[in-house]
C-alpha cells in the first residue's frame, strides 16, 4: 500500500554558503543546525557518499544545514567554480524551479527579501478574490533561487470549500 511520505529537505546550490546562511537566518528565521563546513573527496563516510552522488573527481565543496519551523531541512551547497545561470526562470524545463514558504504577513516578508538583496518578481495576487483570503507572490533570493510565498497552508489553499 502506498502512503504519503513526509518531506525531509531540499538542497539549494548557492554562490556563497556563509552569505546564504545569514540571509536565511535573518529573512526566513530558519535555524542553523550545522554551520558552514568543508567536505572533501576522501575515504570518509561522507566523502564516499558524495563520490557515489557526484562521481569521482568532485574535489570539495562547502555545506551548511538549516531547518524551518516545521522541521523541513535546507541543505545549502557552495561548489567551487559555481556558475549562476543566465536565466534562472526557465520554468518550461523539467526539474525543481521554486520552493514555497508560508507567511500570513506576505508584504512584510517580501520587504525583508528585497531589503536583503532579493527581489519581488510579481505583484501579490489573491487566489479567490472576494471569496477567500488566500494570497501568493513569487520572489527571488539574492542567489537566484525562486521562492513562492503563500498566506495560508497549501492544503487549505487548494481544498475546495475549506474556508
Amino acid at each position: 500500500m502506498t502512503y504519503p511520505r513526509t518531506f525531509s529537505h531540499i538542497g539549494l546550490s548557492v554562490p556563497n554558503v556563509a552569505e546564504a546562511v545569514k540571509f536565511y537566518e535573518d529573512v526566513m528565521g530558519w535555524y542553523t543546525i550545522m554551520q558552514p563546513s568543508d567536505v572533501v573527496e576522501d575515504d570518509s563516510p561522507i566523502g564516499v557518499m558524495c563520490t557515489d552522488v557526484f562521481g569521482p573527481g568532485w574535489g570539495s565543496f562547502r555545506i551548511a544545514h538549516m531547518s524551518t519551523g516545521d522541521k523541513i531541512g535546507i541543505e545549502l551547497f557552495e561548489f567551487p567554480n559555481n556558475e549562476s545561470p543566465e536565466d534562472n526562470f526557465e520554468f518550461w524545463k523539467t526539474g525543481i524551479f521554486h520552493y514555497c514558504v508560508q507567511d500570513p504577513d506576505i508584504e512584510g516578508l517580501v520587504e525583508k527579501i528585497v531589503a536583503h538583496g532579493g527581489k519581488q518578481r510579481m505583484p501579490i495576487r489573491e487566489y479567490y478574490p472576494g471569496d477567500k483570503p488566500y494570497r501568493m507572490v513569487y520572489c527571488e533570493d539574492p542567489f537566484g533561487n525562486l521562492v513562492e510565498i503563500y498566506s495560508h497552508s497549501y492544503e487549505l489553499t487548494y481544498s475546495e470549500g475549506a474556508y
